[in-house]
């Protein structure tokens, strides 16, 4: 139990950043007119973070599942890429008593850039139990903040403008300081390729399409092998 409470402790600097992107979730459902409980439901089930935010507008229009659901799966197509870098980290050890499917629901942007920066640092024996401390106190906060944004929704019916745009940016700043932390010159071919991508594909894709393409365009550009040519001038 002792992995899973390092692995607890180090969940808290996502906690930070996830209570107030989930209360503001909540907020937002509810003034787009979902219930209290699909609002809940949305991040005890789905937790997906920013693929809730979009599925606001869709639910609260009427859109079927064949519109919401292929939208959710294309934004979060990214994890395809997250889950066989980290399969090889914590199944070393052979231990393997905690179902994959468990470990791979509490599988999100800052769980992944939090594993890739701390986990080299945790014994192989434990890393499986110290994964599922780290993801299940983000997730935890996650259903927290919900939580608090459904049951206090009517004090915060119309928020300032500067708060809602605090709130919006709490959760890109928490990750970029676990992007500085994993190294940003290491992937700076990926990162540019991926923002050039996202720039051009606004220009004819909704933002979300243009994110998820942009991210599995710039993926893929950090498999293209370095030539020579560029080694020796590196």
């Amino acid at each position: 139990m002792r992995a899973f409470f390092k692995g607890l402790q180090v969940s808290l600097s996502i906690a930070a950043g996830y209570l107030p992107v989930a209360f503001s979730f909540g907020l937002a459902a509810l003034q787009a007119g979902l219930s209290p409980l699909t609002t809940l439901m949305l991040s005890v089930v789905v937790y997906a973070g920013a693929s809730q935010f979009v599925l606001i507008p869709l639910l609260a229009s009427g859109a079927g599942l064949l519109t919401a659901l292929p939208t959710v799966l294309l934004m979060n197509a990214r994890h395809l890429f997250y889950g066989p870098s980290l399969w090889g980290r914590y199944r070393r050890s052979g231990d393997g008593r905690i179902p994959t499917p468990v470990l791979a629901f509490g599988l999100t942007d800052e769980v992944f850039a939090a594993s890739m920066t701390r986990m080299a640092d945790v014994p192989e024996e434990q890393r499986e139990r110290w994964y599922l401390g780290l993801q299940t106190g983000a997730y935890a906060s996650w259903v927290l903040g919900t939580v608090l944004g459904v049951a206090l929704g009517g004090y915060f019916e119309h928020p300032p403008a500067a708060l809602q745009a605090a709130l919006s940016f709490i959760l890109p700043g928490l990750f970029f300081a676990l992007l500085l932390e994993i190294g940003v010159w290491k992937h700076m071919r990926v990162i540019v390729t991926t923002a050039i991508a996202c720039v051009l594909l606004l220009q004819w894709l909704p933002g979300y399409h243009a994110l998820a393409f942009g991210m599995l365009i710039g993926a893929a550009s950090g498999l293209v092998p370095v030539t020579g040519g560029m080694r020796g001038q590196a």
